[in-house]
């Protein structure tokens, strides 16, 4: 079925609306970052740069590393932004945007989100690696969407919502699990955990400045949840988004963050340029000697 123009928007040249990307500009290895001054950094450690584009925060480079192709993006903040550019994403792979109709054969995209976050973990010090085993959304995105969790989802879910006595008034939680073709590749150096995602950075990861929080202990039920061996590691504003968005389209996802903040400890990193360069070049060696 036709789809309509008011529901994929294409520019004046053809391409998707807010990425400004057309299909061949898009590489199938994917790695987004928050930051649009952190896509030249990625960039400037590929052997070649063919392709930039750039509309309101989101900027693309595409290029080679090594015989791979792949694109860096940027995503900015939150999971509004990331419903943005997984759909967009998966437009320009899965429709064919000339006759707007969904292809017959489906294309999957390797997805690397490289990120920020705050540690939930005394154990895990600011400039520290964490890779995302689960995104766990309090932020309601995949709450729009008709989807499903396996049981091993569920039973977290389930866990996570009686532990914390999160609410309707905050959020009705989902949760949706890393790739697994991707996570195996990234094991040594990192520690392995569920990531919470928030709808904000100041009141809903707990931060005070001039206004006070509805619901002081929640950090500390953060902290303090366990499952089997999962554990909450951290928080930020993109992964389950990302996660979940990305397994109902049919894409292998995984994100990988450095902690900057230890929000247990109260501390913040002093060398957080150098520790997020350290982990972009660790992820892209993984990526150039892997069959990504």
């Amino acid at each position: 079925m036709k789809i309509a123009e008011s529901e994929l928007i294409l520019n004046a040249r053809g391409a998707v609306y807010h990425l400004n990307l057309l299909p061949e500009e898009l590489a199938p290895v994917v790695i987004t970052v928050g930051d649009p001054q952190r896509v030249s950094l990625v960039s400037s450690y590929f052997d070649t740069v063919e392709i930039k584009r750039e509309h309101r925060e989101f900027i693309t480079h595409t290029g080679w590393l090594n015989s791979k192709r792949i694109s860096v993006i940027s995503t900015g903040i939150g999971t509004d932004n990331i419903d943005i550019v997984l759909n967009e994403l998966d437009a320009l792979v899965n429709i064919d945007l000339f006759t707007r109709n969904v292809k017959q054969e489906l294309q999957s995209l390797n997805i690397i989100r490289i990120g920020t976050c705050g540690s939930l973990q005394q154990i895990v010090p600011v400039d520290s690696f964490i890779v995302s085993t689960h995104g766990l959304g309090i932020d309601n995105l995949l709450n729009f969407y008709s989807h499903s969790n396996n049981d091993e989802e569920k039973n977290i879910l389930q866990h996570f919502i009686a532990h914390t006595q999160i609410n309707d008034r905050f959020s009705q939680p989902y949760i949706a699990a890393a790739s697994a073709s991707l996570l195996k590749h990234f094991v040594s150096g990192f520690h392995h955990g569920v990531t919470i995602t928030c709808p904000g950075f100041f009141a809903p990861q707990g931060r005070v400045l001039r206004l006070g929080l509805s619901d002081p202990e929640m950090i500390n039920r953060l902290t303090t949840f366990q499952f089997g061996n999962y554990k909450i590691m951290n928080f930020e504003m993109e992964t389950a988004g990302i996660y979940g968005l990305g397994k109902l389209l049919g894409h292998y996802c995984i994100s990988l963050s450095v902690v900057v903040a230890n929000r247990i400890d109260k501390l913040f990193s002093k060398n957080a340029d150098t520790v997020i360069k350290n982990l972009i070049e660790k992820t892209l060696g993984v990526i150039s000697s892997n069959n990504l």
